[in-house]
């Protein structure tokens, strides 16, 4: 992956600064600590199972748990850091979780949960480091959001509806600290080979089971179990690179469309009609 400025500026820009990347306990979020570490900056990786972090505290990054739909472990993970390097530099707001199955099936408790871990717990992560940030006149917040912020498919409404909104907020937000020199940065991954899909398709079949959605929910889940088993989608490396690739320029731009099918999908929604684009996406189901 090519960049606008030689290495020199690169690492000069990034290196020395603090980060804290949430879910980096696998996938996107360990290759983007991966990456960090290897252009100087000094990482705090955090997810709420610190044991599969090892590798990753070989490498030099201070682990810390946290679970973003707790209040308390938040701000004592965001203090600890603020005490230690009295500033937070980068923001990567990468936990997230997809649960598949029918809008009617899916229990109204768990449809909370997808929000509390992908917008809320979010959120209020962004509230308690922007003080910090807003003080030093200086931060990137990067929200790893989905091509599934732009588009839609059959049973996953309640994590698309999550993504939708967290392009909102995101708009939102960047126009908002724009005064304060604190970019916001939207990462819109598109297929990628993580344990994602396997468990939003696990989740499908356990909530249509013997429904009324269960054949479509069936058909759907193994189409999912295929891809993801595949090879045809990307590596989480890809993503972490424009993650890193944002926080690096002194101007990012405002959205990275990045991962198998990533832009051909934006540009199918873009130029077809609601209906057509519905077509489309069950032919390819």
């Amino acid at each position: 992956m090519s960049f606008n400025f030689n290495i020199g500026d690169y690492m000069k820009i990034i290196n020395g600064k603090v980060a804290l990347v949430t879910g980096a306990s696998s996938g996107i979020g360990s290759e983007t600590v991966k990456l960090l570490l290897l252009k100087g900056v000094k990482v705090y990786a955090t997810a709420r199972r610190v044991e599969l972090m090892s590798e990753l505290e070989l490498l030099g990054a201070n682990i810390l748990k946290m679970d973003v739909t707790n209040e308390e472990s938040m701000k004592a993970c965001v203090n600890s850091i603020l005490e230690k390097e009295k500033s937070i530099d980068f923001l990567i707001n990468n936990a997230g979780y997809g649960s598949y199955g029918a809008i009617e099936d899916v229990p109204i408790d768990e449809a909370r949960r997808q929000f509390e871990v992908n917008i809320f717990g979010l959120s209020r992560l962004v509230q308690l480091v922007l003080p910090k940030m807003r003080e030093n006149r200086y931060g990137k917040i990067v929200n790893i959001s989905s091509v599934g912020g732009k588009i839609y498919t059959s049973f996953g409404g309640w994590y698309h509806a999550t993504k939708h909104a967290l392009e909102g907020l995101s708009d939102c937000l960047r126009l908002e600290l724009k005064e304060f020199n604190i970019d916001v940065i939207i990462i819109e991954p598109g297929g990628i080979k993580t344990d994602w899909g396997l468990i939003a398709s696990k989740n499908l079949k356990d909530t249509s089971k013997n429904g009324a959605y269960s054949d479509s929910g069936k058909k759907i889940a193994e189409s999912m179990e295929k891809m993801y088993s595949s090879e045809k989608l990307s590596h989480p490396s890809v993503i972490a690179k424009s993650i890193v690739k944002s926080v690096s320029a002194r101007k990012p731009k405002t959205r990275y469309v990045t991962g198998s099918m990533s832009k051909l999908s934006l540009f199918m929604r873009a130029i077809l009609t609601d209906k057509m684009f519905d077509l489309m996406i069950k032919k390819m189901i």
